[in-house]
């Protein structure tokens, strides 16, 4: 049965929020239907809605908000094919623990685990490793209801020409309530950070990427210096730090003491670049855990994102285009800038879509002006054709976003079959997709 409530919701980072008429909070899949399908019929909008950690406003409405939260469980384990699946609402966080207990992990993850799978896959959350997809990638099939508040499956068997445009679907096609995932026996990671200077790592970086199963490095804004991390699988017996160090490394220098260098900048701005030496320029660290508990990370800190993610061969020409750009103009930036790979997929709006992808995310801190900095990088990006991550904030719109991926035409047509009447609708839909 599902309650409703009244409110304002609000995303993670603080920076969309809603008032919608009603916030309902489904037990089950019927209940979702039967939300969409009254809605449907009195023309009014829904919007599903699972961690709120997207930052951009694609969850808004003043119609339906669905709360999936109560969707969070393990529905069927199939281990002849090495396939779990899930209710859309399960946050990742849990859904990593419930694996590690069946003895099998996710190939590949974001580098938070707050998201639910659902809001993961639809917004395409990617992880890093050059020859593996994002998350979507590992969508086997999934369940969907439509825009008239029909359940539809949709895998190899059951309408499998709709997989490769509704694993990536921004809430625009439907409201998904479950998720089929290949997966893959339990590993370990090894995961060794450590810094070295940026013009070094443009030189390097592709034997660093191809040598590495997962890659990924921060660089710090007005110093020459990157914080890199390489993860590998082992078979070698997990070796973390004492508890005492992994608070002080992780949860104390990473969040509490980073959010106070970053708040003292938003104070003083003028001080930010001999702040940011103040971040590590030496020593490594490593350690071998559970591979989920390598790839996410602890985020207390509260920011608002861009992402782009370009053809990797452009990749260390476009940090130098930032690094220039950011001297030239004065920016003054407190977050790192972080960069990540992945492999090409064949899912429609997937940012890896078809290419060998490198995404390069910037931050601003909460409450400071982000505006002038992101457009600056968007339009680096834009001269690689750049696509931007769908749950990220970013300018662009239909016409612009119609250019840059092959298989655009097939999703705008399946948005025309499975939500004719645009129940699902909202500004952001309006402005990526078209009304």
């Amino acid at each position: 049965m599902s309650s409703i409530k009244r409110g304002t919701w609000t995303n993670w980072a603080g920076n969309q929020s809603s008032r919608p008429q009603w916030i309902n909070e489904p037990a089950g899949e019927s209940d979702v239907a039967d939300i969409v399908a009254r809605a449907a019929k009195s023309q009014r909008t829904v919007k599903a809605v699972g961690a709120g950690h997207s930052f951009t406003s694609t969850a808004l409405t003043s119609g339906h908000l669905i709360n999936m939260g109560h969707l969070n469980k393990i529905v069927h384990v199939d281990r002849e094919n090495n396939q779990v699946t899930v209710e859309a609402g399960i946050h990742i966080s849990e859904l990593n623990e419930q694996l590690f207990e069946l003895g099998y992990a996710m190939p590949n993850l974001g580098d938070i685990a707050y998201q639910t799978i659902s809001g993961a896959i639809s917004t395409s959350t990617h992880g890093t490793g050059s020859r593996l997809t994002g998350i979507a990638g590992q969508v086997a099939g999934l369940r969907l209801v439509n825009g008239h508040g029909e359940v539809i499956d949709i895998n190899a068997q059951q309408n499998p020409e709709l997989l490769d445009v509704t694993r990536v679907g921004v809430g625009a096609l439907g409201i998904v309530t479950q998720v089929t995932l290949n997966v893959v026996p339990a590993f370990r990671l090894r995961a060794v950070e450590g810094a070295q200077k940026l013009d070094a790592l443009i030189e390097n970086l592709d034997e660093l990427v191809d040598s590495n199963e997962h890659f990924e490095f921060f660089w710090i804004p007005h110093t020459r210096w990157a914080l890199t991390k390489r993860n590998n699988r082992t078979t070698d017996p997990v070796h973390i730090p004492s508890r005492a160090k992994q608070w002080y490394s992780k949860t104390f220098l990473e969040n509490y003491a980073f959010g106070a260098v970053c708040a003292l900048g938003r104070l003083k701005p003028s001080l930010i670049p001999r702040l940011a030496t103040a971040l590590p320029s030496s020593g490594q660290t490593e350690i071998v855990d559970e591979s989920f508990r390598i790839f996410a990370s602890e985020r207390i800190v509260k920011f608002v994102e861009m992402e782009y993610a370009i053809p990797r061969q452009y990749c260390g020409e476009a940090l130098q285009r930032i690094r220039s750009m950011i001297d030239a103009k004065g920016h003054l930036i407190s977050f790192p800038v972080e960069v990540r790979f992945t492999a090409k997929d064949n899912i429609a709006l997937s940012t890896a879509s078809g290419r060998d992808s490198a995404y390069i995310a910037v931050h601003m801190y909460k409450g400071m002006a982000y505006e002038p900095y992101f457009r600056d990088v968007a339009n680096i990006m834009s001269d690689y054709k750049g696509r931007p991550h769908w749950g990220k904030m970013h300018f662009l719109k239909d016409h612009d976003l119609s250019q840059l991926y092959p298989r655009w035409n097939e999703f705008i047509s399946a948005r025309e079959t499975l939500d004719p009447h645009r129940t699902f609708a909202n500004a952001y839909t309006n402005q990526v997709f078209g009304k």
